[in-house]
């Protein structure tokens, strides 16, 4: 039955990771799934039709005793933040930050730390899209700087599809120090930026622990980020285009330094 209940307020805080509004079926089902943090309330459209997805929302609310309410469309979209929400939005707590040196532990029998660091990435639909493939392709930890960069907005939420849920983050005041950090902690570091001489395919990543750095879209890796880099390396171009977009050539690269890591030919 619709309801006239507002949208939860965010809670108040310094400025953080994000992700206090999750939009989209997949992203909320992941959300609710994983249960690393409190969700407070779920929205869904009163006029959805059945689907296997909405089933499964409803009944991982249900277990972990997350209040459902059924809203008009025009209500749910009004709140939205996103073009398509999919007549699903959930109110959560906000994404728990970790520290850089929390991306370095190795549990037992896990693989070496694989980062992905965003040098500026400012673009929501970008970084969602690329916290995605880098899930899927095994990075293991996710460093954001806290300035001058997107975070975990609703429209990244969304277009990671639930990926937030799974990647641990850290929010850093400088990338170019971070970089120097992990460099010092023994983490190899390979830059992605187009100008560069090598192929990706010609780097040699091994099994180490190893941050992928990605530039902002158009200027690229900022010069001090790219002079911190041990190595970098470029998405060789056989089209008349001359670049690729940073959540698509991100996601190359996370798969091939993944292809790298698990030794494959």
């Amino acid at each position: 039955m619709a309801t006239d209940r507002r949208p939860p307020r965010p809670q108040a805080g310094p400025k953080g990771l994000g992700g206090e509004q999750v939009e989209g079926r997949q992203a909320v089902r992941e959300l609710l799934l994983a249960g690393r943090r409190k969700v407070r309330e779920l929205w869904l459209a009163a006029d959805l039709d059945p689907a296997p997805v909405l089933d499964d929302i409803r009944e991982l609310a249900a277990e972990t005793r997350v209040l459902v309410q059924e809203v008009g469309r025009g209500k749910l979209e009004a709140a939205a933040r996103t073009e398509a929400p999919q007549g699903v939005l959930a109110f959560a707590a906000p994404l728990p930050e970790v520290e850089l040196e929390d991306l370095l532990h190795v549990r037992r029998g896990a693989p070496a730390p694989f980062l992905l660091c965003s040098d500026g990435i400012t673009d929501p639909g970008n970084l969602g899209a690329l916290l995605r493939s880098a899930e899927c392709a095994g990075v293991t930890g996710v460093v954001l700087p806290r300035h001058r960069a997107v975070h975990v907005t609703p429209a990244v939420t969304k277009a990671a599809a639930g990926a937030i849920e799974h990647l641990p983050m850290c929010l850093v005041g400088g990338l170019p120090t971070a970089l120097q950090q992990l460099r010092k902690a023994g983490v190899w570091v390979l830059g992605l930026d187009e100008a560069a001489d090598r192929p990706l395919w010609e780097m040699s990543v091994g099994d180490q622990p190893v941050a992928l750095v990605l530039g902002a879209e158009g200027s690229g890796l900022s010069r001090l980020v790219r002079e911190r880099c041990d190595a970098v390396a470029r998405i060789p171009m056989r089209g008349r285009l001359a670049s690729l977009n940073v959540g698509t050539a991100g996601a190359l690269a996370c798969f091939e330094v993944a292809r790298h890591r698990s030794g494959a030919s």
